[in-house]
């Protein structure tokens, strides 16, 4: 079956996930993941992408984004992949490739989904038992959504924005979603989005017009035969 090209709608958010090579260690120590986060600062300038949220985590990262075009996102991908591969190739004496071939990517509804897809982000750590809570882990958006820290890249969307009339009560907001945690049904739904490329939410109205391909599965099984 032939691969169905990436979706992407201008101005939706989209999470992507970048792997290593045969699980290979994406980052080494905070020299590589300080080197990183400048290459993907620059290309966030560069491809005036608004960012979200982020991880960075032993093998593989996440990046919430929005672009005002189609490209945005491939093109913040491919700078990255240019630039960050190249540095660590050479510091590291390797050759070859260190993704695990093309970037996943989903579009999401941002009123039903942008702020799971921040948590999931940003607990990542919790899950993967590097750390109890995820402010403990510092190569995140998380720390910068808790006011621990700023991150002048860092855009944030406006269900964050909605979450209070202050900067406190947003953090304190966020903090309590954070708490609460996902439930099983959202990782799913989540992680199989992601994975899959399909539309993520209620989008039918939104993607009528802006999508060039699909944004669910086909049924499963035979298509049923319509007698005349």
């Amino acid at each position: 079956m032939a691969r169905l090209p990436r979706l992407y709608v201008p101005g939706l958010p989209q999470l992507i996930t970048q792997r290593g090579n045969n699980r290979l260690a994406l980052f080494t120590d905070d020299t590589d993941r300080e080197r990183f986060l400048a290459y993907l600062r620059d290309a966030v300038r560069e491809c005036e992408i608004q960012l979200h949220a982020w991880v960075l985590m032993p093998d593989h990262l996440h990046l919430l984004l929005s672009s005002p075009t189609e490209t945005g996102g491939g093109a913040l991908m491919q700078r990255l992949g240019r630039r960050y591969v190249r540095w660590f190739n050479d510091r590291h004496g390797r050759t070859g490739t260190l993704w695990e071939g093309r970037y996943r990517s989903t579009v999401i509804e941002p009123g039903q989904y942008l702020l799971p897809c921040c948590r999931y982000v940003e607990t990542n750590p919790v899950r993967a038992g590097l750390v109890s809570d995820p402010a403990f882990w510092l190569w995140s958006s998380c720390r910068a959504h808790l006011g621990i820290e700023s991150d002048p890249f860092l855009t944030d969307h406006a269900a964050y924005w909605a979450l209070g009339n202050t900067p406190f009560e947003r953090q304190a907001a966020y903090r309590r979603l954070l708490e609460t945690g996902a439930s099983a049904q959202e990782l799913e739904a989540i992680r199989y989005a992601a994975h899959r490329g399909w539309a993520l939410g209620n989008l039918p109205g939104m993607l009528a017009d802006a999508a060039t391909r699909r944004t669910t599965p086909l049924p499963k099984g035979r298509p049923v035969r319509v007698k005349d």
